[in-house]
């Protein structure tokens, strides 16, 4: 466990999973390359130039159709070494260069280190701490690719004696009975003891304030990660180092701590504030916005070994049995602003 949060639990007790976890990331993501093969995880953008690239051309499409707004903010939350937005700025400049002409590129990046990697790679950027700081006075287009999935969780446990909130204790899990009913859907209250039920209010916060900006100044946000649709049961938390699975508790702060998304809870949280298209599977989303031609197009000028690479990225991807189902794709955009590609029918 993390010195410095074994030390908040000698001195206040028994610390909220939330507040651990965030003690937990900030340390993480300042002292370790969690990215690529050498890193603990490996995610879409690190996959293939596809993806980043399929991006670029769905946000250089709603500009276009949005009418070329000529001032916009383009904002990745926990852009990475900035590989997805240097892939989508490539397919940008081809697509739409009035796109390129008309944006200010800003990223949310807490991670000293990580924003000089992303330096980089993405020159003349803009760095925010939060999402509080990023421009107002203009249509922002947002991209977050894994970033709601580490955002700080709670979780709720059944015990023989009514629900409780799970704390990080000296000697392990804690629970604190003192826990709020009206946070547990009426439809899942009665499970059976040992039940788990997770609540991301700080992911549900950040989405609502996105929405909310979107509502008010125009513009759009995608936000894709793995995830189900709730209210559900169980205990999704996980840890990876070195690509493998972790104790949660034994490695905080030395490895990546996640969990599933409630993309349900996400969408309630924004729909009062803006349009909401989705979720939608990653797979068909990837394929709706042209994933099969992008990998054509290629395999076409590629060597045999490249195109076995290039087919193996685009499956990986896309397929049911790998990122195609469990990753979800959420959309927002201004009411004034036009259908997102990628989603087959509006929300009713």
């Amino acid at each position: 466990m993390l010195a410095s949060i074994a030390r908040a639990i000698a001195d206040h007790g028994p610390l909220p999973l939330a507040r651990a976890m965030a003690m937990a990331a900030d340390h993480y993501y300042a002292t370790h390359e969690p990215f690529g093969p050498a890193g603990d995880f490996v995610t879409a953008p690190e996959i293939s130039q596809m993806f980043g690239e399929l991006i670029g051309l769905w946000l250089a499409d709603i500009w276009q159709r949005a009418g070329s707004p000529d001032r916009v903010a383009l904002v990745e939350l926990g852009p990475g070494r900035g590989t997805l937005m240097a892939d989508a700025l490539r397919a940008i400049g081809r697509a739409a260069p009035g796109l390129m002409a008309a944006a200010e590129l800003h990223l949310v990046e807490r991670s000293v280190r990580l924003r000089g990697l992303q330096a980089e790679r993405l020159p003349g950027a803009v760095w925010h701490d939060g999402t509080g700081s990023l421009p107002d006075d203009r249509p922002m287009l947002l991209v977050a690719n894994e970033f709601l999935d580490a955002q700080p969780l709670t979780q709720f446990e059944r015990t023989a004696d009514g629900w409780a909130l799970r704390r990080v204790g000296a000697g392990g899990w804690d629970s604190d009975l003192s826990a709020n009913v009206r946070f547990i859907p009426e439809a899942i209250r009665d499970a059976p003891p040992g039940s788990v039920h997770e609540r991301n209010f700080a992911a549900e916060a950040l989405v609502a304030g996105v929405a909310r900006r979107i509502g008010a100044q125009g513009g759009a946000a995608l936000f894709i990660d793995y995830g189900y649709g709730g209210p559900a049961l169980g205990d999704t938390l996980q840890a990876i180092r070195h690509g493998q699975f972790a104790d949660v508790l034994q490695t905080l702060g030395e490895a990546d701590i996640s969990a599933h998304v409630d993309f349900s809870a996400m969408a309630a949280a924004a729909a009062p504030h803006a349009r909401i298209f989705g979720p939608v599977a990653q797979g068909g989303f990837l394929d709706a916005i042209g994933l099969t031609a992008r990998s054509t197009a290629l395999k076409t000028l590629a060597s045999i070994p490249a195109r076995a690479e290039i087919e193996a990225a685009r499956v990986r991807l896309s397929a049911v049995g790998a990122m195609g189902r469990l990753f979800q794709v959420l959309a927002i955009a201004a009411q004034d602003w036009p259908a997102p590609a990628g989603f087959p029918t509006l929300p009713e």
